[in-house]
């Protein structure tokens, strides 16, 4: 939802940040490492129960991850792999938040609450996955009810107030299960209306058939010459 209506404002915000951070000889790549080793940080305070300290690394890991592609423009250094590299580190970032949650929650509750925080990482996993192999195959899966830039923010109010963050969990899964259910649905209806991999099946088939047609005129050719002599 943010990422496609706030996006491009955020970008143009930052981009004037990540020239003069590259200045400094940083590069996406380091910012990108500084911001997982962040969160990594956060996960093992907010397992340990220090949720509201857990709140201001959150924040502090966010820092590099909106400025990582900044400092790629500002450099010329964007591409295919740095692209690759942000996004892997996006879920390590996620598996490393929602493990600390589930840690926090196995020490301090009964039951088997602590299972909720690996559903919705489950569930976020999904979105993702979805967004990954749609583009992949030609389509556009973005937007929903509950992306990233959503989750943090849920799971920011859920650290600031620790007796609201169960709820607060339960929300994030069901909104989740609520995005994965729209994104399949926007490419279910882009695949119905166009089937490119039909169309690249029978552009693939059509060079064999004719291949085998050229084989087959050879053949009856050759037959026909011998019938001759």
């Amino acid at each position: 939802m943010f990422d496609g209506h706030w996006r491009e404002a955020v970008e143009r915000a930052v981009d004037p940040i990540g020239a003069s951070l590259k200045r400094t000889g940083i590069t996406a790549d380091a910012l990108t490492i500084i911001g997982v080793v962040v969160a990594g940080t956060a996960a093992v305070v907010i397992g340990n129960g220090y949720l509201r300290i857990g709140f201001v690394l959150l924040l502090l890991a966010g820092i590099p991850d909106l400025l990582d592609g900044a400092v790629a423009k500002a450099s010329g250094t964007t591409s295919v792999r740095g692209a690759f590299f942000d996004s892997t580190s996006d879920r390590v970032t996620d598996a490393l938040l929602f493990g600390g949650l589930s840690w926090y929650l196995a020490s301090n509750e009964p039951g088997r609450i602590s299972v909720l925080p690996v559903a919705v990482m489950g569930a976020a996993m999904l979105i993702s996955y979805q967004r990954a192999k749609a583009e992949s195959l030609g389509f556009d899966a973005k937007g929903g009810i509950m992306e990233r830039a959503e989750r943090f923010i849920v799971l920011s109010i859920g650290l600031i107030f620790p007796e609201i963050l169960i709820p607060v969990l339960w929300v994030m899964l069901v909104l989740t299960l609520v995005t994965a259910v729209q994104r399949f649905v926007k490419v279910w209806r882009q695949a119905s209306a166009s089937h490119p991999l039909a169309s690249a099946r029978r552009a693939e088939r059509r060079p064999r058939a004719r291949t085998r047609e050229r084989l087959e005129a050879r053949r009856a050719r050759r037959a026909s010459l011998r019938r001759r002599n």
